[in-house]
This record gives C-alpha cells, sequence and structure tokens, in this order.
C-alpha cells in the first residue's frame, strides 16, 4: 500500500465516509512531512555515493560505478518525489481557497438571510412617512428656534433709516468741530528774536564826529 493510501484510508474516514475539507488538508500535509522526510533522506544517499565514487576512483573502476549508479537511481526517486510535491501543494492549496470560498459563501448567505429578516420588519411607506415627519419635525424646530432669538420690544418700531440719518449727521458734526479746531490749535511760528544785545556807540566818538562836522559847515560858509 502507498504513502497516500495508507494516509487517506482509500478516500474514507474512520466512519467510511469521505473526509471533509479540513480533513482532506489535514492529510495532504501529513503526506508533504512524508515526502520532505523522504527528500531529506535520498540527498543524503546520493551525497554518500558520491564521496563513495570520489574514494574508490579509477583505482577500484567497479566499486566507484556501482556507487555512480545507486546515485543516480536515488536522484530519479528524488525527482519523482519533487514531482508528488508539487503535486500535493497545488492540490492542498486549491482545496484550501475551495474551504475559504465556501466559507465566504456560507458567511455571505447568512447575512443575506438576516438583512431579509430585518427587512421584513420595515414597510418603504412608513419609512417614507417617517422620513416626512423627521423633516417637518426639523423645520418646527428651526422656526421655534427662529421665533425665540427674534429681538423683542421697542426695537421692532425703531426705523433703521432713522438711525443711520441720525448716525451720518452726528458724523458731520465731528467733521465740522474738527475742522474749526484746526485753525486754534496750530501755533503761530514767529522769528525768534536774538539774545545778543547790540553794543553801544561810545559818547565820546559821537562827540567827535560831530565837532568835524561842524568844522567842515564852517569852513564851506567862509
Amino acid at each position: 500500500m502507498s504513502a497516500l493510501a495508507r494516509i487517506f484510508g482509500k478516500g474514507k474516514n474512520a466512519k467510511g465516509n469521505a473526509p471533509s475539507p479540513q480533513e482532506a488538508i489535514q492529510k495532504l500535509r501529513e503526506t508533504e512531512e512524508i515526502m520532505i522526510k523522504k527528500q531529506e533522506f535520498l540527498e543524503g544517499k546520493i551525497q554518500q555515493e558520491l564521496v563513495t565514487a570520489k574514494k574508490h576512483g579509477t583505482k577500484n573502476k567497479r566499486a566507484a560505478i556501482q556507487a555512480l549508479k545507486r546515485k543516480k537511481r536515488y536522484e530519479q526517486q528524488l525527482n519523482q518525489i519533487d514531482g508528488t510535491l508539487s503535486t500535493i501543494e497545488f492540490q492542498r492549496e486549491s482545496l484550501e481557497n475551495a474551504t475559504t470560498n465556501t466559507e465566504v459563501l456560507k458567511t455571505m448567505s447568512e447575512a443575506a438571510k438576516a438583512m431579509k429578516v430585518a427587512h421584513q420588519q420595515m414597510d418603504v411607506e412608513k419609512v417614507d412617512d417617517l422620513m416626512a415627519d423627521i423633516t417637518e419635525q426639523q423645520e418646527l424646530a428651526q422656526e421655534i428656534s427662529d421665533a425665540i432669538s427674534r429681538p423683542m420690544g421697542f426695537a421692532d418700531d425703531v426705523d433703521e433709516d432713522e438711525l443711520l440719518a441720525e448716525l451720518e449727521e452726528m458724523e458731520q458734526e465731528d467733521l465740522e468741530k474738527e475742522l474749526l479746531n484746526v485753525g486754534e490749535d496750530e501755533p503761530t511760528n514767529l522769528p525768534s528774536v536774538p539774545a545778543a544785545r547790540i553794543p553801544a556807540v561810545p559818547a565820546s566818538k559821537v562827540a567827535d564826529d560831530e565837532d568835524e562836522d561842524l568844522r567842515e559847515l564852517e569852513a564851506w560858509a567862509s
């Protein structure tokens, strides 16, 4: 009986039924482990036969050739195991994907059923009526809010145009006052008087000048 037959029990589980996807995936993983161990064993045997062939060499050609023949058989078995492992890996991955898809579809189906049950409690017309009521209540709440925030008292009787005219008149009066204050507030810039005193002419100097003028007058008259 092959390793696959021993592991899968001729395609049935202990109860005689076909294995579940989880059981099949587990058995494929166990088969992979056996194949990998067999692979490691053959790789070791190939290395041993290669060492034996190198040891005998041309000194014992018969023994060296036999070692190389065994090495070739081990390599053929190793290639077969590599192919088997690739097939098992592909089958396991496909089964895992199929299991995942089955679980996803199952979950989606359950969600669809739950949504159907939820929608059974709803009526489109009732939903429309409910949304209309909500909109109406929101509009009413806005009207109430606007009414509460609206100013009360004498403010409603005041004409804003009159208040604006009064404000403009006040601004005009302030402007005229500023223009009148400009002339009064500006200081008059007059030239400053020099602080230094003008030196006085000596009296003797003035008397001498007068005597000289008198002499000139007398000389002209004579």
